[in-house]
């Protein structure tokens, strides 16, 4: 069970995954070893699955962001899977239900490489590709509270 604490550790984390057990236990008001029990058990548990940053492609030159519908050819599922897995600037995928088998992120530097990219799944799958303008929710954990 997730109480108050718990849900302040975690949207603590989730802003800054780099706060320190002292400002995590100004947070909460407990103490810096009784945060970090807190957040070894959270770990224990699996609800805390890890640490991490946020890198902007845009310093690496991947000026274009798309959500790519990749529906396969009949018989080509895992083939499309594999083609989506060896492809490193696609950065998310999702199987989903639903005529398109996947949504995908993928990050390009120009038009042409998204163009080449997703040449690379013709014989195999159709896709449907969407520039991102803006992202006005970035990813965010669901409401932790009961409701």
């Amino acid at each position: 069970m997730i109480d108050v604490i718990d849900q302040q550790l975690l949207a603590a984390l989730m802003d800054d995954s780099r706060c320190s057990l002292k400002t995590l236990a100004g947070i909460t008001g407990l103490s810096s070893p009784s945060v970090g029990e807190r957040l070894r058990r959270l770990e224990e548990r699996g609800v805390l699955k890890g640490y991490t940053v946020e890198v902007d492609p845009k310093h690496f030159g991947y000026l274009l962001q798309a959500i790519v519908r990749i529906r396969p050819l009949p018989g080509q599922l895992q083939e499309v899977e594999r083609q989506i897995q060896a492809i490193p600037e696609f950065t998310e995928c999702d199987k989903v239900t639903g005529d398109d088998c996947f949504i995908a992120r993928l990050h390009v530097r120009t038009m042409d490489q998204l163009d080449t990219l997703l040449d690379r799944l013709n014989g195999y799958a159709e896709t449907n590709t969407a520039i991102v303008k803006k992202t006005p929710v970035k990813r965010r954990l669901p409401p932790l509270a009961g409701g």
